[in-house]
């Protein structure tokens, strides 16, 4: 009787997972006075615990030094440049 070879398929077919879910926050004005906005997979209350981490550690707040704060937890944190069209 013959026997039946089992072939392994790579993990990256078996297993079909979701891309990561990505959220959109405004930062509000830091101590410049910018408005930006940033992307990222963290969740709102993740952002907010770091966010009081960081208020702690910095003196000045700065929104651009806070998204590479926040890439030191989610490599895909990056900050959204918003511009106005007219036409």
């Amino acid at each position: 009787m013959p026997v039946k070879k089992s072939v392994k398929k790579p993990a990256a077919i078996k297993a079909k997972s979701k891309p990561a879910k990505l959220f959109y926050y405004r930062i509000f004005f830091d101590d410049n006075e910018k408005k930006n906005y940033m992307k990222s997979t963290l969740t709102h209350k993740q952002v907010e615990k770091y966010l009081k981490v960081y208020e702690k550690t910095h003196q000045k707040f700065l929104n651009l030094e806070f998204v590479d704060y926040l890439k030191k937890y989610d490599k895909k944190t990056e900050m959204i440049e918003i511009s106005d069209i007219s036409y």
